[in-house]
């Protein structure tokens, strides 16, 4: 479950603006808020099913959107790669210091690491 409210969320992050109010408003109360379908229905007057079927709709937009425009399967991917670039400049950091101590390759290594900063932003 955790999983799939990871994936959702992200989901919502970035296509949330094609949903209308009330999808926005069930989704951020299940996913964010961590209420029950009984709570949301209870405070929305509705019944549980209809909360539900809500809830479905808009997983199935999000989804869709993905699927369309893989726009977080990307994000995720550069995030990954950014850490990657980041670990491997700190490593040429790391082995500069105790072998080397180029101030050309330290400046370098930390302007590859600034880079991979800006790409995580």
């Amino acid at each position: 479950m955790r999983d799939k409210a990871f994936h959702m969320t992200m989901l919502f992050d970035f296509y949330g603006d094609l949903l209308t109010d009330r999808q926005k408003e069930f989704f951020d109360l299940y996913y964010n808020e961590d209420l029950s379908l009984a709570e949301i229905a209870e405070n929305a007057g509705i019944t549980r099913q209809g909360v539900r079927d809500v809830l479905v709709r808009s997983e199935a937009i999000l989804t869709e959107m993905e699927e369309k425009t893989g726009i977080v399967a990307r994000f995720l991917e550069m995030q990954k790669l950014s850490a990657e670039i980041d670990n491997a400049a700190s490593e040429i950091l790391m082995i500069n210091e105790e072998r080397y101590e180029s101030t050309d390759l330290m400046r370098l290594a930390q302007e590859i690491r600034d880079c991979a900063s800006k790409l995580k932003e």
